[in-house]
């Protein structure tokens, strides 16, 4: 009987842990929907208004209001397929080189990976002006590769994928062999499907960061016919103030979707992360 009291008393303290940080985590989410449908003059109020007062207004004069005259589906698009074609890209190239780490011999390639690593330690703010300068010399300012090939690998992504290929038996690699099948026939047919859950959380990753990044492109796309949608937003700041009801309503147009995708896949991600990163 004791022991069954330890054991509830237990439950009830982590239940209560975790519903102050899962407070203190969505807070802020609803606090954005919530702005987004309050009226202007109550957006300031005290004390806070936490009930909103489901003003629709702010986003149907988003909505017909896009900034630089361009169209939000068109800033849409160019999200999509920037954060798309990134994710693809790096996906494909950080798993190509984590197997080649994993299961590949070649000389010094325990001392390439830690060096590879060593980059993680860089701060990316180091590195804006020196590939801002390659970009302009590359005259790739304002289009999408600018945006696009700087992040079609990731050294994250390298090693998430090599711990998940070092646990492959070798045996599966002898066999293969045995039947004439070529390295690169192996990945593909064998590695790469057993990767899955690995891959799927690294091209979450990927999407996320790409769809959620504002600094770079801020920087290498000043033209509205290219900016994703991050930039965009930032058009509601002017040296007039900031319009707090549009900004909060496109915010949360922009936030839903990823939102929305992490829900669908979030067994898929820790999963992947289960797999990859805590083994090899």
């Amino acid at each position: 009987m004791k022991r069954l009291k330890t054991v509830k008393l237990s439950n009830v303290l982590t239940y209560t842990a975790l519903t102050i940080v899962l407070i203190f985590t969505a807070f802020p989410f609803y606090w954005m929907i919530a702005s987004s449908l309050n009226r202007p003059e109550t957006l300031f109020a005290f004390p806070p208004k936490l009930i909103p007062d489901f003003y629709f207004q702010n986003y149907i004069e988003m909505w017909h209001n896009p900034p630089g005259g361009v169209s939000w589906w068109r800033y849409i698009g160019n999200t999509v397929f920037i954060a798309g074609t990134t994710t693809i890209l790096s996906v494909f190239n950080s798993s190509l080189a984590g197997f080649a780490f994993a299961k590949l011999k070649f000389p010094l390639r325990n001392k390439i990976f830690i060096l590879l690593l060593g980059l993680l330690m860089i701060p990316g703010e180091m590195l804006l002006i020196p590939n801002y300068v390659i970009l302009k010399n590359l005259h790739w300012l304002n289009t999408y590769q600018a945006m696009i090939i700087p992040w079609c690998a990731s050294v994250f992504g390298i090693f998430l994928t090599r711990q998940f290929f070092k646990t492959i038996p070798n045996e599966l690699w002898e066999a293969a062999q045995v039947d004439g099948c070529s390295i690169g026939r192996y990945f593909f047919a064998v590695a790469v499907p057993l990767a899955k859950p690995t891959l799927l959380t690294l091209a979450l990753f990927v999407f996320l960061g790409s769809w959620n990044a504002f600094l770079w492109p801020l920087i290498v796309a000043t033209d509205y016919a290219i900016m994703p949608l991050e930039v965009a937003l930032n058009s509601f700041r002017g040296t007039e103030g900031t319009q707090w009801g549009l900004l909060t309503a496109a915010s949360t147009m922009v936030t839903a979707p990823v939102l929305i995708l992490f829900l669908i896949f979030q067994r898929q991600f820790i999963e992947g992360i289960a797999r990859g990163a805590i083994k090899g």
